[in-house]
Formats: C-alpha cells, structure tokens, sequence
C-alpha cells in the first residue's frame, strides 16, 4: 500500500526497529546502501545496538550538502555533493514534470561506462517505481541529515564499501572508517565496478567481501 506521508529517514528507521521487533529477531547484520546508510544511522541514534550484531554501509557520505562556511577539511569529510541552491533545484526538478528525466541523469552519474543498458535500465525501472513527487521529500529529508556526530559513537563491528569514482567521494568513506573503532574499509576501483552500485557492476567481488564479513 502506497500512502502520502512518512517519506522521512526517521520513519524509515521506526520501520525497521518494528520489523525486527514484531519478528523478533536478534544479532541481525543490517546492509544499507546510499540512503540505506541514512536509515541505519537514525536507528542507531533512536535505539542504539539493539537487535543489532554488525553494520554494512555501502556508499553514502555523513552529509549530503554543504555549509558555505565550511573548511576544505570538513567538505572532504563531509562528502557533500550539494549546496543549498543545488539541493532545491534537484528536488524541485525531480517533483515537477521532467522528473524522470531528472532521476536519468542522476543515475547516469552513478554508474561507470562499463555497465550494460539492461542493468542500467533495470536500475531506472526500479526507481520509476516510487513517485518521484515522493522521492523528492524523500531525498530533501535526507540531504538535510547530518549524521557526523552519531558515526563515531558506532561500537559494532562495521563494514564500509566504497567506490573509487562514486560520485559519493571515497575521501568520506576513508573518513567514516577512520571513526569507526575497528571497521572494516574496502574501495572499489573504477575497472571493478567502483561506482554507486558496485554491487551490481562488481558483484562477485563484493558479495566476497560481505560474506567473508558476515563469517
């Protein structure tokens, strides 16, 4: 069922403390991959480890958009990709009636030029699945998330995935491990599929790795 409302990470995070809750499961490895990471970052800071064994966090910076008084020091660890005006004019194009050619070129960004149209038009067609009306709350709330203080109180072991040429900067993964006591980092080159979904271009490799994590 499809509703208008709770497109938040917070609700996001509430989904998943009640699934694990209503399902009771325990010592669970969660995944979460670009906004996935928002998510579970919001459930650590709502509930803690609870339920929870390991982490996977796979390409998403702390912060989405950048302060115009930041240093050069706090851009890099950050990762931003937006300002405040770039911000606006992305959810704006995609809630208004070219958005799904806006979605096109944002995952035309985050694939290398190895992928196949197939894989690159299954990737599309799941997103066209969610109103981009929807998907536009969605991202703003999580564009306007900052989760640089929460990182560094992570006390599970954790696993972190990035890619090379992401458009999601690598420097930002290097600085998530570096405040994660005991993590795990590996980077994607670019001729391993190191993009957003290094998953799908490098998927042997990477289904490697997590399941060497999980043990």
């Amino acid at each position: 069922m499809q509703v208008d409302f709770g497109y938040k990470i917070s609700r996001l995070a509430k989904d998943l403390y009640d699934v694990l809750t209503g399902l009771d499961l325990d010592d669970v490895v969660v995944l979460g991959h670009s906004m996935g990471c928002s998510v579970i970052w919001n459930y650590c800071d709502l509930f803690g480890p609870e339920r929870l064994s390991k982490l996977i966090l796979v390409d998403q910076m702390p912060f989405i958009t950048s302060n115009p008084t930041w240093s050069e020091p706090e851009k890099e660890a950050s990762g931003a990709i937006f300002d405040p005006q770039s911000l606006y004019d992305t959810i704006n194009a995609l809630a208004g009636p070219n958005g799904e050619e806006t979605t096109r070129g944002f995952i035309g960004g985050m694939v290398t030029a190895a992928i196949s149209e197939e894989e690159k038009d299954w990737i599309l067609q799941c997103n066209f699945r969610f109103p981009r009306v929807h998907a536009a709350t969605l991202l703003y709330n999580h564009s306007t998330q900052d989760w640089r203080d929460l990182i560094p109180r992570i006390n599970l072991p954790t696993l972190i995935v990035g890619g090379r040429v992401s458009l999601i900067p690598w420097k930002s993964q290097a600085w998530i491990h570096e405040q994660i006591p005991g993590s795990r980092l590996e980077i994607f080159e670019e001729k391993e599929g190191g993009q957003h979904f290094m998953f799908i271009e490098g998927w042997e490799k990477f289904n490697q790795i997590v399941s060497d994590f999980i043990g």
